[in-house]
């Protein structure tokens, strides 16, 4: 049981001041992109209704993002 400990331990530490790992800094990248475009395109869809936000364009929203498989 200890050197599992010593272990877990050492491994929180060496790691911790390292620059994420190119794979991780990719992810971070595609999920900053994904949120952008949800953003933008949530934007159209309200310009679309008027601007004026409202229970119904709430509910058409959330049942846009969720039906879409691309989203």
């Amino acid at each position: 049981m200890a050197f599992v400990h010593f272990t877990l331990a050492a491994h929180a530490f060496s790691g911790s001041r390292s620059r994420p790992r190119i794979l991780r800094r990719l992810i971070a990248a595609m999920i900053q992109s994904r949120a952008q475009q949800a953003e933008h395109e949530i934007e159209r869809f309200f310009a679309r209704r008027g601007g004026k936000f409202s229970d119904e364009v709430e509910r058409e929203i959330e049942r846009h993002f969720l039906a879409n498989p691309r989203w």
